[in-house]
């Protein structure tokens, strides 16, 4: 993969990372050689809330709202990301993460580009492909290609090191980039990827993502669970949270709903704690949400 990289693409791909927040320094002299603003990331105090209840929201006591068009863009030619939370050259203090959910990218990558080689440690990192081929290199000798269907896991633990690229040179990669907080710190780093079966989100939420090796989805190290779920138009369901405390962060990939009253569009994201369950109506057809129920404290 970073053969196709010039020298200058190179340059700008490399990280500094801020240990403890999703990037790993190998060595002081790595860390002078690793300067952008692409994913650097601040330190944040111990987790709680972070956030204030939003006024346009009809549940504003326990939610908070965060329309499409509010969110932070950064457009660096080869990737526009779109950040909910502070990303980068991207700061909201109000927007630091949700609970333990501190990274929620909207990215597109031109074609024949990516992000080299860089470093992460000590955070659980979700990407969800929407559109084309991303091809994944890490150095754990992991070599694969994702794209829309499959979800990738990574905990990054003690430090790893990654790219990854739009393979192809004729169309874009649209995929989310989620980074949650672990509930372990220094694991030993892992990477997985899986392919899901779409039928099983045909006007219900599947089970993408939980704490349990042995359960449907991949895994990571903290007690959250996602789920995706395709809706045909004014299709009611109900979410039940599975553990006491925990927030369910709503995104909104296609289409229209209504979420206990409160209406959101496509990329919208919609925060809600606590609560036991979720009430959601869609009202549009072929609407995709994205649930994120994590703990909302450390």
């Amino acid at each position: 993969m970073n053969k196709q990289l010039t020298d200058m693409d190179r340059k700008d791909f490399l990280k500094k990372g801020l240990l403890g927040t999703g990037m790993f320094v190998a060595s002081a002299s790595l860390g002078n050689t690793m300067k952008n603003e692409i994913d650097e990331i601040e330190p944040l105090e111990p987790i709680g809330y972070n956030h204030l209840p939003n006024t346009d929201s009809k549940i504003k006591d326990n939610s908070v709202i965060h329309k499409a068009d509010s969110r932070g863009k950064a457009d660096h030619g080869w990737l526009v990301s779109n950040h909910t939370f502070s990303f980068a050259n991207y700061h909201n203090p109000e927007r630091m993460h949700f609970g333990v959910l501190r990274v929620l990218n909207d990215d597109k990558v031109e074609a024949g580009r990516g992000f080299g080689t860089h470093p992460h440690d000590n955070m659980e990192i979700i990407s969800i492909p929407l559109e084309g081929d991303l091809e994944h290199k890490d150095s754990m000798g992991n070599s694969a290609i994702i794209k829309s269907g499959d979800i990738q896991v990574m905990s990054a633990g003690t430090g790893i090191m990654h790219s990854e690229f739009n393979k192809n040179q004729d169309s874009l990669v649209k995929f989310l980039q989620i980074w949650v907080y672990p509930n372990k710190r220094n694991v030993t780093p892992r990477y997985d990827q899986i392919t899901l079966d779409k039928s099983k989100s045909k006007n219900k939420f599947q089970q993408i993502l939980s704490p349990n090796a042995d359960d449907e989805g991949v895994w990571i190290h903290q007690d959250a669970w996602f789920h995706l779920g395709n809706f045909e138009n004014n299709t009611e369901t109900n979410y039940q949270i599975k553990k006491k405390g925990n927030g369910v962060y709503a995104f909104i990939l296609k289409g229209s709903a209504e979420i206990e009253g409160q209406k959101v569009e496509e990329r919208d994201g919609f925060g809600v704690w606590d609560i036991t369950d979720l009430n959601i109506k869609t009202t549009s057809e072929n609407t995709e949400i994205l649930l994120m129920e994590v703990p909302m404290t450390m």
